[in-house]
């Protein structure tokens, strides 16, 4: 810190990824608790400008509350790191592996974490053939939020017609049926398990909309499971090199009890909205909102 009387805090949101309305509601909700924490904050809608905007500011953190591609796959990262600006959650090759998800699942199975099978493929040959046999789910290798994805039911004749706009490469990953649960790490801690309940595919709009989703936390499920979900996300937190909060999503098929968990994929930047996973988490670990950004802030660091 600068060694200001009140720490200025520049949050940064918007941007220019698929999830940049998303974003602006993360940023509106942190800048918020952040001044009601008693910081100084200024809001910055990150723009191509904002190395300069951030050097005449001159902020004492940077709250990244970016989501999607350059504000959680290092870039901007690596901006605030040449700037020498601390900022919230994870570095610059955490943040990019964590992105890809390619990468990060060769991570985790590399720390013997229980990951599905995929592959990458062309759009064009994912919409001419089944690259792997239904039931399986198409994504975007380097989006979130559940941007982008396409469930090919069992039994589907025809491959999925993919929207122009995915990308040339894309993930084609093995279904896995069952709960979605879902652990935050802050710091070395995971703080709970949340069951995901929602009438149908937990989509775009089941995560963001009021409604679209019920969160259960405490998940109601075995010790085994919970244990075995907080320390898969612990572990895959390290595998990544992540700091700060995370948030690991996994899939549970109860039927097959301790194997029919598997991790999906870490978040490196956990959303922050009223209907957000991470918050409800550290408020059910004793963290009021205020509390947690707070956290974050001085959890912030560069050079990592």
């Amino acid at each position: 810190m600068s060694g200001r009387t009140t720490p200025k805090v520049a949050v940064l949101m918007g941007g220019r990824s698929a999830e940049r309305e998303v974003s602006l509601s993360t940023g509106r909700e942190c800048a918020a608790a952040l001044r009601d924490a008693g910081y100084d904050v200024v809001e910055l809608d990150a723009g191509p400008d904002l190395a300069a905007r951030l050097a005449d500011i001159s902020p004492d953190v940077a709250f990244n509350a970016l989501h999607g591609r350059w504000g959680e796959d290092g870039c901007v990262q690596g901006i605030l790191e040449w700037l020498q600006i601390p900022y919230t959650h994870s570095g610059v090759l955490a943040s990019a592996l964590a992105m890809d998800k390619t990468r990060s699942k060769e991570a985790f199975r590399a720390a013997g974490l229980p990951v599905v099978e995929s592959v990458l493929a062309s759009a064009d040959e994912v919409r001419g053939r089944h690259v792997l046999a239904p039931p399986y789910v198409v994504k975007p290798n380097n989006e979130g939020s559940s941007v982008g994805v396409y469930l090919v039911a069992n039994g589907a004749n025809t491959p999925p017609q993919l929207d122009p706009s995915m990308p040339g490469t894309v993930m084609v990953e093995t279904y896995v049926p069952g709960r979605e649960l879902t652990v935050t790490v802050m710091g070395d801690r995971a703080l709970a398990v949340t069951d995901i309940v929602t009438d149908g595919w937990y989509d775009y709009d089941a995560k963001y909309k009021p409604g679209g989703s019920r969160h259960v936390v405490p998940a109601e499920i075995p010790a085994e499971i919970a244990a075995a979900c907080a320390d898969y996300a612990l572990r895959a937190h390290r595998a990544l090199g992540c700091r700060g909060l995370s948030r690991s999503d996994f899939r549970w098929d109860e039927a097959r009890g301790l194997p029919g968990l598997v991790l999906l994929e870490v978040n490196t930047q956990p959303g922050m909205t009223p209907t957000s996973l991470s918050p409800e988490q550290a408020q059910h670990a004793g963290y009021s909102f205020p509390e947690l950004c707070r956290w974050m802030v001085e959890d912030a660091s560069c050079n990592r």
